[in-house]
């Protein structure tokens, strides 16, 4: 046995030369090709070094035209307008009567457009287009589905001001807060909060003048003014030279890597109102308005690839107060105030690309009125009780032109009458549409 352990020893050592030959050989291939390689990449990014120069001194030389807003390669143009068409409807079960109003706010609207069965909702027209290099022109049209037809937005949009400004003219929704000027069917519940229900008609429409500015900053910094006639609630119609209504809203926003955003705000509305009567049988009232808000949204998407999944936190408060005169008869009229405000705070989360479902709270409070002597018994006091609601809503969108949603609200609103309510709702829209706002 030693013999052959020895004579196999003695093999290897003959062997072991050959072997390290083999190996120092292999490795000196390795070399010259890793630094051929390294050789290839220098010269490859030389030359697109070289190319680079030579077209940055091309585009300097002969700048590529400008295009403009009106330019045939847009989308639409003043001969090809993009053209829509929004279609609604629901169905709807409550437990009580959708007039009777919230508590409390009896110088304000019921506009809930809620309606007990089957029922055709607001469909919707637009049509937008590039005018020149200069304007643009949008107008929305709003089918009633009793009849009839109303303008929702006309108003024509400069593209060529430059410095970050931006005028629009005519008749739009207030920049003010955040779901203003959110058209119906892109709202993430089938209502609108409380808070827009009572304070403005559940969207305040202008006829005006609005001016915005972006800033020149990587952070999103934007300021805008308006002009308007106040002829919307809770403005009254403004016979005289000048505006009725001014709005002030500032809008500040930015990105957190590449998974969160956020966007914040500060609104401020101002309005005369004269005579204003929601019935023949309301009260009137004369008097000044003015309205201060405040609005955050907080966007998460995981590798922010918003189209698989996303979460969407949002909330809004506003706080009116409102001073003048109220009338309930000729020998009873005086001095009346109060201060009310109401918020609401929801979030949406898109938990696979065709579904979300979002949860929403949102409270009101009524004030304590201060009446003069006159009008003292009249003025009737809901100390203690503030409206509220919780509302849940999934919808099933299987494309961006199709939105199938299911909604449940318990809803406190109005003193000693709980309503549960169930929503079912549909939105389809066809033709070019433009792109919603953050």
């Amino acid at each position: 046995m030693k013999i052959v352990i020895g004579a196999g020893l003695a093999a290897l050592l003959s062997l072991s030369p050959a072997v390290l030959a083999a190996n120092e050989a292999d490795l000196q291939a390795i070399r010259a090709q890793i630094q051929e390689l390294k050789q290839n990449y220098e010269q490859r990014i030389a030359q697109l070094e070289q190319r680079l120069q030579q077209a940055e001194a091309n585009h300097a030389e002969n700048p590529a035209p400008i295009v403009s807003a009106a330019s045939p390669a847009s989308s639409e143009n003043s001969f090809n307008p993009a053209i829509s068409l929004i279609l609604s409807g629901s169905y709807g079960q409550l437990q009580r009567d959708p007039e009777i109003p919230v508590t409390g706010f009896t110088l304000s609207p019921n506009n809930n457009g809620y309606t007990k069965g089957f029922s055709l909702k607001e469909s919707e027209i637009g049509i937008s287009a590039n005018i020149d290099p200069q304007f643009r022109g949008v107008g929305t049209f709003s089918l009633d589905p009793a009849g009839g037809i109303s303008v929702e937005n006309a108003f024509v949009q400069t593209s060529a001001l430059g410095n970050g400004l931006n005028l629009k003219f005519g008749r739009y929704f207030s920049g003010l807060g955040y779901l203003n000027e959110q058209h119906s069917h892109t709202w993430d519940f089938a209502d609108q909060p409380l808070v827009y229900r009572v304070f403005w008609n559940n969207q305040l429409g202008e006829d005006g003048v609005q001016l915005k500015w972006l800033a020149p900053s990587d952070r999103y910094i934007e300021l805008g003014g308006e002009l308007n006639r106040g002829l919307n609630f809770p403005g009254t119609h403004n016979q005289n030279n000048g505006s009725g209504a001014s709005v002030l809203f500032l809008h500040l926003g930015d990105d957190i890597g590449i998974e969160n955003s956020w966007r914040a705000g500060v609104s401020w509305y101002q309005t005369g109102r004269e005579n204003a009567q929601l019935t023949s049988n309301s009260p009137a009232f004369s008097g000044d308005s003015h309205t201060a808000g405040l609005d955050l949204v907080w966007k998460y998407s995981p590798k922010g690839n918003i189209s698989q999944r996303y979460l969407k936190l949002q909330g809004e408060y506003f706080r009116r107060s409102e001073n003048g005169l109220l009338t309930y008869t000729p020998l009873a009229s005086d001095h009346y105030s109060v201060t009310q405000s109401g918020w609401y705070l929801q979030t949406v989360l898109q938990f696979a690309p065709a579904w979300r479902t979002g949860l929403r709270y949102d409270q009101l409070d009524p004030g304590v009125a201060v009446a003069g002597a006159n009008i003292a018994g009249n003025v009737l006091s809901h100390d203690g009780f503030y409206p509220a609601r919780v509302s849940w809503m999934t919808d099933y969108n299987p494309s961006e032109f199709t939105r199938l949603r299911l909604q449940y609200a318990l809803d406190k609103s109005r003193q000693g009458l709980t309503d549960n309510q169930l929503f079912l709702q549909y939105i389809v829209s066809m033709g070019a549409h433009g792109a919603h706002q953050y």
